[in-house]
């Protein structure tokens, strides 16, 4: 599977996942015409994404995304009641969408080499399609509250457990040889936060998201020394 493959089989936009949000949120979002509000929704998040990038979400007012906007502060209360509560609609629904790409793709592979390789690329390619989003939400982990902080470790922790169950099938099966599953699957979800994190340093190497990928594979399977299939 290839990027392009990938954009074309998921279907992923901006405006599908804020008809998730509405739907998710239509008991607290006042605006209960779904055209209307995932018009609005997607114009809010993608100006929300846009401001924090530039200068962080902290620093950024609803003033600020009002008049970036066009949309009066009315009408952002309207989709949530405060700063936070929008910053937790947005880091549920990019865990949300993650916990479902990664399920649809990986989750009917039953070879744990063919598993592992189908893991790494629909993290890096999601995180490609979406690289505003969690960049955004990586970089705003630490400004959430105890709730989210733990919705997000757990969330990262269930990246990692599907790779530690990759390995460990693996090594159970002799197709991988693996000291240390655990670890292993820390450097790989790792290896895969740069790709987001750092993605200037990348595209400065004009390094594409399949060239990467294909890297990082490569460097998985000569540690944990892959049998020939």
């Amino acid at each position: 599977m290839t990027f392009n493959e990938f954009k074309q089989m998921a279907m992923i936009s901006m405006e599908e996942i804020c008809r998730d949000i509405f739907r998710e949120n239509q008991k607290s979002i006042k605006i209960k015409k779904e055209a209307v509000a995932v018009k609005n929704l997607t114009n809010i998040f993608s100006t929300t994404l846009k401001l924090s990038n530039e200068k962080g979400f902290q620093t950024m007012s609803l003033r600020d995304l009002s008049r970036s906007s066009g949309l009066s502060m009315g009408a952002l209360y309207s989709y949530f009641t405060s700063k936070e509560e929008l910053l937790a609609m947005i880091q549920e629904q990019g865990r949300r969408l993650t916990r479902i790409i990664l399920t649809r793709q990986v989750g009917h592979i039953t070879d744990p080499r063919e598993k592992l390789q189908a893991a790494v690329r629909t993290h890096l390619y999601l995180t490609e399609v979406m690289q505003e989003w969690f960049y955004f939400s990586y970089m705003e982990a630490k400004n959430i509250d105890k709730v989210q902080q733990k919705k997000a470790i757990e969330s990262e922790l269930a990246t990692e457990q599907m790779f530690i169950d990759i390995l460990e099938e693996g090594d159970k099966k002799g197709l991988f040889s693996v000291s240390d599953p655990v670890l292993t699957a820390s450097v790989i979800k790792s290896m895969l936060q740069d790709w987001y994190v750092k993605r200037w340093k990348h595209s400065r190497r004009r390094i594409s998201v399949d060239q990467y990928a294909d890297f990082v594979i490569g460097f998985i399977e000569s540690a944990v020394k892959v049998a020939k299939a």
